[in-house]
């Protein structure tokens, strides 16, 4: 029986490295799993604002059609011009080359959503509207480097980093005289009663036969493995550091998209109010339904723009979510963070 002392770490090193490089297996499967959840959101938000902005345009082209009919008949009643005509004729036309387009674009996201999903490119997809998805109430102005340090990436560059210094570690203990405890049964051990006799075992400690003898081609593997180090520390850093400036184009991306998207609702409200005033003055005979019509095409014109925005702003929180390693921690501060509360987050050193 033999027994090895590792009276300097080796092994126990050696073990470090296997779980660190087990650890950063399972974060890889995090990270995937993270970036094919995001993606699966996005495509599903980006599909649902193709659709939206499909009946959007197909309302506004079947608004226009009713005008060019009107412009037609008054044009007939000697009211209206053949320049009037035209003009409409190329607006309407316009609008229905927008059209083919945004099928296109829908019909390519359901391909790559089906893909997604492990279906083929054919698989019929559910049907989404914006209306299907819900803001979050609520986002983060600043993010702590606590919440980055759980992205899937940091973790593994954390294994990686923690793997390089057990093995570093190895490299330094190899360096050392390897220490052997064994033991032999002695004579008077040979009877069955005395064979598991304390007494009857011959323990020897045998050291100089394993004092390493080729330094120089150990001292080059410690040394190679001190630079390997090295290198796990600098890619943890630059990992760490390209996690926060994603988060902050986040972060940034969602505070420009809600300034957006509520000038872009406002918008859309102001012609709302202009379509009822509209509605309320062709009652009083007021207005024509040439001017009632044309008030109808701006209200779908300016939710064609809330749609863009409003479905940025979806597809921007799912990016700020994967930027924050999938959601924000039950422990978030209630107070918002400032900016010196933002710094690279590193392990502790672990020494060989």
């Amino acid at each position: 029986v033999s027994y090895n002392l590792d009276l300097f770490g080796a092994n126990r090193r050696a073990l470090e490295a296997l779980a660190a490089q087990t650890d950063y297996q399972k974060y890889q499967l995090d990270a995937a799993r993270l970036t094919l959840a995001g993606n699966i959101a996005i495509q599903s938000m980006m599909q649902a604002m193709f659709n939206d902005q499909i009946a959007t345009t197909k309302n506004i082209i079947s608004n226009q059609e009713e005008q060019l009919k009107l412009i037609r008949s008054r044009l007939e009643l000697g009211a209206a011009t053949q320049s009037d005509v035209l003009t409409l004729q190329t607006q309407l036309d316009q609008t229905r080359a927008t059209l083919p387009p945004l099928i296109l674009k829908r019909d390519q996201s359901n391909h790559l959503l089906a893909t997604l999903v492990g279906q083929p490119p054919s698989t019929v997809m559910p049907e989404f509207s914006l209306n299907d998805f819900t803001l979050p109430a609520e986002l983060p102005v600043v993010v702590p480097s606590q919440w980055v340090a759980s992205r899937p990436d940091i973790l593994a560059s954390t294994a990686l980093l923690h793997q390089a210094s057990a093995q570093y570690g190895v490299a330094v203990s190899n360096l050392y005289p390897q220490i052997n405890l064994s033991a032999t049964v002695g004579s008077q051990g040979l009877t069955p009663a005395s064979l598991f006799d304390a007494n009857s075992i011959i323990w020897s400690l045998i050291a100089g036969l394993t004092q390493p003898i080729f330094n120089a081609g150990l001292e080059s593997g410690a040394k190679a493995a001190k630079a390997a180090l090295s290198a796990a520390a600098a890619n943890y850093q630059q990992t760490v550091l390209n996690g926060l400036r994603n988060t902050a184009d986040a972060l940034r991306a969602t505070a420009i998209d809600a300034d957006t998207l509520n000038a872009q609702a406002a918008a859309e409200r102001s012609a709302k109010a202009s379509l009822e005033l509209t509605q309320q003055q062709m009652k009083l005979g007021a207005v024509n339904s040439l001017q009632l019509l044309t008030a109808q095409q701006q209200v779908a014109q300016t939710q064609l723009l809330t749609q863009a925005a409003r479905s940025q702003r979806l597809t921007d929180s799912v990016a700020l979510y994967q930027a924050m390693g999938g959601g924000i921690p039950a422990t978030a501060p209630n107070q918002p963070q400032t900016l010196s509360q933002v710094q690279t987050a590193k392990p502790e050193k672990n020494t060989p």
